[in-house]
């Protein structure tokens, strides 16, 4: 009993000798006495006692007490708190257990109950046995009486089924499992067997799925499963259970693609939970193709063709014209370092080929007949991209703002053009437009940007479309636009290649040349008008952007379950709104704004622990058994009563479960007294002697 102190007395021996030496010694003795009785010699025996009173001596007997104080024995209580305990009554059925043994155990003396709750490990499941691990390192085995766990079954750690592993599991002590929910539980979930994290945009994508009914022996049923897509609406096929469906989904546009899949419910299924699965798959372009078409050398022609050939996903193909296919020298053919350049194949042929057409300081000087220019026209009305960085050339008449290409550009030349330093900065509205929002360096207010200077400068008349940065006096310097479906950049100065050579201290060319390259070609995370969202964690985080000055609108969010909620964003900069919200629901978010809509999948916190939501004395049924433990469904019995069992006794009977007494103890203090002292030992000897 705690607290208890008992005194124990025993005899202990302390030799003065080594043993061997004291067993020689026995041995001699011994024999001599053997030889002295067989001749039946006089004063045998009491020569017999002198010997025996000598190697009592020499063995040096104590009497030994001892005070001791009883420790209490430790049961551990593992309580199963994760996603599947949700399911129908588990988590009441569980708090009415834990109370019930806690009560037992207050009341029962010589016993300490250590309660741990056990929450799912991330996408692992429930780690039942690892927490019992983690307890036990904490606690002398000595005192360990049993492991009583109230869960479900699902337990995705469990021990194989060898005496050695289970032992080393459940510390030696009895395990005794008291399971939640009912036995024979039927559930229907979707399994997606394969699906592809990224797709190609314009092509499709293959699912395989499964629809299996568990608990239930038959397969082949008709099961209605829906597809949601995006803000398609929804698709249903029928499906067997138990059999692979295959579903074409096409990537129409780069970026983030959800997929619902939803199985109708089963009758009688414990949760409908795991009838919906999600699939995210990330759009993306299959090598963007670029054309970039140089006119006279200056010093700035390697900045494109450094930002183009560094990205990865880029195929660059890259022209300089130096000279028009008209003009013949008669230099023979084999001193040519020139070739003629290929104008129908390019701006004809596979003028749609391409992604982006780039004309760094082109001069039109009868290069590109004006069928071709027209074709580049009506290939950026058509969707495509088109940036042009202009310098001198650009006022003269040979510009291509002359030419049918200049019905598609954002602005025309005035024929002047401004010689002196100057410092570009962004303009309030590219302070919101994603290409120049943001941008290290940029100017605040009216101080000026942290960036080298430029010195030359194009001036334009009548600017449409977006003016992101300005010269100055507010000149426009960078100007976007959008023309029918395609997107038409001018960059009206040849000077930003002093940035990469960090004069003035630099700026972020870099940046500014891919971001526009990026809006050009249409890539998402760019789009100025633009709603996301996405699943951080447990929260739904939305974000809108916008280049309007107007105040952000309510946002309209429906969870998975199909509740509507509206709510205001917070601003987080120029342009830029968010919301966050907490999504502890499993399947598709759905945000709107009125105008456009956003998608964000959440999966549920933990697959596995989702994957079979029927309570089960399976995974850990072999462990309880094997160590001598029980298997109770709360269900069908009551909590059972906490029992103290000796050792080697039965743990576990009819409404009870043994929890093995161990009678573990602290020793507080010895007494040490010696039963045959030194003058003792000589005054039986001598007499000994004497008598003989």
């Amino acid at each position: 009993m705690e607290g208890s102190v008992r005194a124990l007395t025993a005899i202990a021996f302390d030799p003065l000798l080594p043993l061997p030496v004291l067993a020689a010694l026995a041995a001699v003795s011994a024999l001599l006495v053997s030889l002295a009785l067989w001749r039946r010699a006089r004063g045998a025996p009491v020569r017999a006692f002198v010997l025996a009173v000598l190697l009592l001596a020499l063995a040096n007997p104590r009497l030994v007490q001892e005070s001791r104080e009883g420790l209490p024995d430790i049961a551990v209580l593992l309580v199963d708190d994760s996603a599947s305990m949700a399911v129908g009554e588990r988590r009441g059925e569980a708090a009415a257990a834990r109370a019930a043994i806690e009560e037992q155990a207050r009341r029962t003396p010589g016993l300490e109950l250590r309660t741990v709750t056990v929450p799912e490990a991330g996408t692992t499941g429930t780690r039942l046995f690892e927490a019992l691990a983690r307890t036990l390192a904490e606690l002398p085995r000595s005192r360990l009486a049993a492991t009583i766990a109230i869960t479900d079954g699902q337990a995705h750690d469990a021990p194989d089924a060898t005496a050695d592993a289970v032992a080393s599991a459940t510390g030696g002590a009895p395990l005794h499992m008291l399971l939640t929910g009912r036995p024979g539980e039927t559930d229907r979930r979707v399994r997606v067997i394969e699906a592809p994290g990224f797709g190609i945009v314009g092509r499709t994508v293959e699912l395989r799925v499964v629809v299996e009914d568990l608990g239930v022996s038959r397969d082949g049923a008709a099961v209605v499963l829906t597809e949601r897509r995006d803000a398609a609406a929804p698709r249903r096929v029928q499906v067997s259970t138990g059999r692979e469906h295959r579903i074409t989904v096409p990537i129409e546009r780069a970026g983030q693609t959800v997929i619902e899949l939803e199985a109708e419910g089963l009758a009688g299924e414990v949760s409908t939970i795991n009838n919906r699965a999600v699939v995210q798959i990330n759009g993306v372009r299959d090598r963007l193709r670029v054309l970039l078409v140089s006119g006279e050398p200056h010093a700035g022609q390697r900045t494109w063709r450094r930002l183009l050939k560094a990205d990865p996903n880029v195929d660059l193909v890259h022209f300089t014209i130096l000279r028009p296919p008209e003009k013949d020298d008669l230099t023979p053919l084999n001193e040519l370092a020139l070739i003629a350049f290929p104008v129908r194949e390019l701006f004809q042929v596979k003028l749609r080929e391409f992604d982006l057409i780039i004309f760094d300081r082109f001069t039109n000087r009868g290069i590109l007949p004006p069928v071709y220019l027209r074709n580049i026209a009506e290939y950026v009305r058509g969707g495509g991209g088109l940036l042009l960085s202009v310098g001198p050339e650009f006022v003269g008449p040979a510009s291509l703002s002359n030419t049918p290409l200049g019905q598609v550009l954002p602005a025309s030349p005035t024929g002047r053009i401004a010689a002196a330093g100057f410092r570009p900065r962004v303009t309030e509205l590219g302070e919101r437009h994603p290409v120049t929002a943001a941008l290290p360096g940029a100017n605040a207010g009216d101080a000026d940007a942290a960036w080298g200077r430029w010195y030359r400068r194009i001036d334009a008349a009548a600017p449409r479309g977006s003016a992101l940065m300005s010269g100055p006096a507010g000149e426009p310097l960078l100007i976007v636009d959008r023309i029918g479906e395609g997107r038409v950049a001018l960059l009206l100065s040849d000077q930003i290649w002093l940035w990469s050579r960090s004069h003035d201290g630099g700026g972020p060319q870099a940046e500014i040349l891919r971001r526009a390259a990026h809006w050009l070609m249409k890539e998402p995370d760019l789009e100025e008008e633009d709603l996301r969202a996405r699943i951080d964690g447990e929260r739904l985080v939305a974000e809108r952007r916008s280049i309007s000055e107007a105040p952000a609108p309510m946002l309209e969010v429906t969870s998975p379950s199909g509740r509507v909620t509206r709510h205001a964003t917070t601003e987080a900069g120029p342009g830029r709104a968010l919301l966050e919200l907490p999504a502890t629901e499993p399947g598709v978010w759905r945000v709107g704004d009125g105008t456009r809509f956003a998608f964000a999948a959440a999966s549920a916190a933990s697959a596995a622990e989702i994957a079979d939501l029927r309570a089960s004395d399976q995974p850990a049924q072999a462990a309880a058994r094997r160590s001598a433990g029980s298997v109770t469904w709360l269900a069908q019995a009551a909590v059972p009563v906490l029992r103290s069992v000796a050792p080697n006794r039965d743990t576990a009977g009819s409404g009870w479960i043994g929890l093995r007494r161990n009678r573990d103890h602290v020793v507080t203090g010895i007494a040490d007294l010696p039963l045959l002292p030194p003058w003792a030992a000589l005054v039986l000897i001598v007499g000994g002697l004497v008598w003989a």
